[in-house]
């Protein structure tokens, strides 16, 4: 039974409103971290482009083999999956607990007074928000009602473009200080850049600022959530020892994304009897959620859990051949490419054409009846690492005439 009543002591009057226990919300939401896309019944698209290097020297009369650069499409998703809340109460339960709130009237047509009604009500609203920031962080889609659908965490996991940082600093300070040198330049100084903390982890920085300097705030105040005018946000569904670096807004300018059925779910509640004949009656809210981030190069990571999540991977970029000869009479050749990231590649040599494939690039050329033989290079380059590189040679020998 939903209402359940312990120790009770009643001799007389009581207070005559309910003693609820305080609890957070959906704090990602409501600190507008994060938008929400409402009115998804089944899967909305997170559309991304990418471009590549464009510049490059002026030509009088440049031809489709200049061409420098590619846009790069691809797309994220978000796929609401349905969840609700149900519990089931007797409104007769109160009878013995709160004179003021018996039921009055005949028996079989009792009901709870609306009073008492509200004040489940905003309980239960209070408890269902506690619930979904809890899962917006940390959710995982499973089998049971404690895996929902899959939160930021999750699905931050899950990207191999997050930029993870290796650090053996054990003060707050020192792991701000190595995070903030890894935030990609293009979002650094993003005025919807935010880092995201546990309010644990703050406590501990605050208390390292406190003593550090005598111009910091003292014992009785609490210093600036900020560092190096980045602000600082603090949730409590955030692990411990997990720092978080990445753009927060309620509109697209951010990286974090949301999408439920409608805005207000988890406020519309339907209040009914099971049946005709049964006293009991239910409260039942039905949602769907999920959640993803747009890019994951813009998400960079510090995790010192004693059970690490976020590892930094090995930075891999490899390529076969690395040595391509088109036919004198032109062709194409491909080249399969590894890497462990987002690459960028070098401009097309004079003479040749270089396009992406689904497993690397293509390198082609036309007839050469330049009369002489001509050679190139094409160099891949690892975004996140720009000193992990691949240079691939290309040739083509001259067309007898």
């Amino acid at each position: 039974m939903a209402i359940i009543v312990r120790n009770t002591n009643y001799s007389g009057e009581v207070l005559e409103q309910l003693l609820t226990l305080a609890a957070t919300s959906n704090e990602i939401v409501e600190k507008g971290l994060i938008m929400v896309i409402p009115g998804v019944e089944k899967k909305i698209s997170l559309p991304r482009l990418k471009t590549g290097r464009m510049l490059q020297k002026r030509k009088e009369n440049p031809g489709v083999e200049d061409s420098k650069g590619n846009f790069n499409y691809d797309e994220k998703s978000l796929d609401p999956v349905d969840f609700m809340a149900f519990t089931v109460f007797n409104p007769r339960t109160f009878e013995n607990i709160w004179r003021k709130w018996q039921p009055k009237g005949n028996l079989v047509f009792s009901e709870l007074p609306p009073e008492a009604q509200n004040a489940l009500l905003a309980e239960l609203a209070k408890q269902v928000q506690f619930e979904l920031g809890d899962h917006y962080v940390n959710g995982e889609y499973g089998d049971d009602d404690d895996h929902l659908f899959n939160g930021i965490l999750t699905q931050m996991a899950k990207d191999t473009e997050v930029i993870v940082v290796d650090s053996a600093e054990s003060t707050m300070l020192g792991r701000l200080k190595a995070l903030r040198v890894k935030i990609p330049v293009a979002i650094r100084n993003n005025p919807d850049l935010r880092i995201l903390m546990s309010v644990n982890d703050f406590d501990k920085y605050d208390d390292e600022l406190t003593q550090r300097e005598a111009k910091n705030a003292s014992e009785t105040d609490v210093n600036a959530r900020r560092y190096k005018g980045i602000t600082i946000e603090t949730l409590a569904a955030w692990p411990d020892d997990l720092i978080v670096c990445t753009l927060c807004s309620p509109d697209a300018g951010g990286n974090l994304f949301a999408a439920v059925n409608l805005q207000d779910d988890e406020d519309v509640i339907q209040i009914d009897k099971i049946s005709n004949a049964s006293e009991l009656y239910f409260f039942k809210m039905l949602m769907k959620a999920d959640t993803n981030i747009a890019f994951g190069e813009e998400v960079v990571v510090l995790d010192k859990r004693s059970n690490p999540v976020f590892k930094p991977a090995e930075k891999k970029l490899s390529a076969v051949p690395t040595a391509v000869t088109i036919k004198p009479e032109g062709g194409s050749q491909d080249v399969a490419v590894t890497a462990s990231g987002e690459y960028s590649v070098s401009a097309s040599p004079a003479g040749f054409t270089v396009s992406p494939t689904d497993n690397g690039i293509r390198i082609s050329a036309a007839a050469n009846t330049t009369g002489k033989d001509k050679s190139g290079a094409v160099t891949l380059t690892l975004d996140s690492d720009k000193a992990r590189t691949v240079k691939i040679t290309v040739s083509q020998a001259k067309q007898e005439a």
